[in-house]
């Protein structure tokens, strides 16, 4: 298991803006898929965006579609999640993680993850 490296949480009111960044080596992120992963307190953990290995195809969940994006710097090998229209409902902790192989939204699927990184929502 590789472990990747997430940055970009923090408090921010409703209505707000934040960017996770994920920054993972160079040998894993030229052949993994990318998703953005949370977990609120009690609850379990859920996909949020599934980007491919090579940038085409796209997913969200239906809670953040229109608010979310996903994206990859390959000269970076950076996996990015802008968060736009910030609500209570977003808190949680944020991970990203990386598979090889076919795309999945399943958590068990994924081998790499990153620490996690706590998003608050609140006024």
């Amino acid at each position: 298991q590789v472990q990747l490296v997430e940055s970009g949480g923090g408090l921010v009111q409703p209505g707000g803006s934040l960017r996770l960044s994920c920054v993972a080596p160079g040998s894993i992120f030229s052949t993994d898929h990318m998703g953005w992963y949370r977990q609120a307190p009690g609850k379990q953990r859920e996909m949020v965006a599934f980007i491919s290995v090579a940038g085409g195809n796209l997913k969200y969940a239906d809670s953040v579609k229109g608010r979310f994006t996903i994206s990859r710097d390959y000269a970076k090998s950076t996996v990015y999640l802008q968060m736009n229209s910030l609500k209570p409902e977003d808190t949680a902790v944020y991970y990203c993680a990386s598979r090889r192989g076919r795309p999945s939204r399943l958590a068990g699927d994924y081998d790499n993850w990153g620490q996690g990184a706590q998003v608050t929502v609140s006024s």
